[in-house]
């Protein structure tokens, strides 16, 4: 066989003639920016996600961005967040003049652990950015809890969750401010960039919405210095499209998770915690292996595409030595980084696919021993 990590296109072909009517539809009628497209996607955003407003990006960078930006954090301020994440979340840290500051993961759910996040809160400390990392929701209460002790933001990472619940309740609409990306690899994906800023601020909302239109709101008046930070009406028409089977391809990649979790766990792998409280999405499913790369390679020669989620943490990263991280100030993060496979994870992923990923799996940790 020959599996890839994500199939892009299986997905593209069951809802073709949806996509491309929709695409003739934006073409046709010559409105290609800020059109009806995505002022209804916006509004789909935001009832899906339980928000009051929702106001689309150009992608999910720009969309940590100008939630930093619309919140008043800059220069002097510092903002808690995960060394265990995709170079964007503190990249849009330090985009706005702020300083990122880590704390370490907790070991089971890989996100970033509340009780180091809170002893790192100083007097610059303005925000925390929690990453809802795979798609696996943080500790929203004890983050909440925090902030409002110590006067903080929280702005949620919700890019790679979109569709995940903590007790119940939607990722993204907790915090004061949450941030998706349509990346196409995403659960809800894009062909091409895209992202939104979803909260129940109204201030913040039309913050965000004055910064992404290079600070205006009537045309050639500008009221402050912004972005060019705008989703296109073919994404928006495209991602409409999609977001009516995100439940059903969410659902499908937790009962795909849960046959994978069955069939490892006896293994010499560890596979993903499952908290009761939340409700993860699976963007990616992460096991854990002292043999990483003998895994990756062996996989690989059975056909089995996997990926390496992330192998170099955030505070070791070039970008970020001004800050002046050393090795082993991050254990947990750093030995994540070394141990960690992303298995195949797409709705349309076959059951003889899995199975036949499954025996592999089995097959090398028998002859690893």
């Amino acid at each position: 066989m020959n599996i890839p990590l994500m199939d892009l296109k299986a997905q593209y072909l069951s809802l073709k003639n949806e996509i491309m009517h929709a695409i003739e539809r934006v073409i046709d009628s010559g409105q290609y920016i800020g059109g009806p497209e995505v002022r209804q996607f916006e509004q789909e955003m935001a009832a899906y996600t339980k928000a009051k407003y929702a106001v689309s990006t150009a992608n999910g960078t720009d969309a940590l961005v100008l939630a930093l930006d619309a919140c008043g954090i800059g220069p002097g301020d510092e903002v808690i967040t995960s060394p265990y994440t995709f170079f964007a979340t503190a990249e849009a840290i330090a985009r706005v003049g702020a300083t990122p500051i880590f704390a370490d993961i907790d070991e089971k759910t890989y996100n970033l652990c509340p009780e180091k996040t809170e002893e790192k809160v100083t007097e610059k400390t303005k925000a925390i950015i929690p990453v809802h990392i795979f798609g696996q929701p943080a500790d929203m209460e004890a983050f909440m809890d925090i902030a409002k002790l110590h006067n903080l933001y929280v702005i949620e990472d919700a890019c790679q969750a979109l569709g995940a619940t903590y007790k119940g309740e939607p990722v993204g609409s907790i915090g004061h401010v949450g941030c998706v990306s349509f990346f196409p690899t995403k659960n809800l994906g894009g062909y091409g960039d895209g992202g939104i800023v979803v909260t129940n601020s109204k201030d913040i909302a039309e913050k965000v919405r004055l910064l992404a239109h290079h600070g205006s709101r009537k045309k050639y008046y500008h009221e402050i210095i912004g972005y060019n930070s705008r989703l296109d009406e073919l994404q928006a028409a495209i991602l409409r499209i999609k977001l009516k089977h995100l439940n059903e391809w969410n659902k499908l990649r937790q009962q795909k998770a849960a046959i994978y979790s069955k069939h490892l766990q006896d293994l010499e792998l560890i596979v993903p915690f499952n908290h009761p409280d939340v409700r993860s999405v699976y963007h990616l499913y992460i096991i854990q292996s002292e043999k990483r790369q003998q895994l990756a390679d062996y996989l690989k020669k059975k056909g089995v595409a996997t990926g390496h989620y992330y192998p170099c943490p955030l505070h070791l990263q070039k970008a970020f030595s001004y800050l002046g991280y050393k090795e082993s100030a991050f254990p947990i993060s750093e030995v994540l980084s070394r141990r960690a496979v992303a298995l195949p994870m797409f709705p349309q992923l076959k059951n003889e696919q899995q199975e036949y990923i499954i025996s592999v799996l089995k097959k090398f940790t028998g002859e690893s021993r």
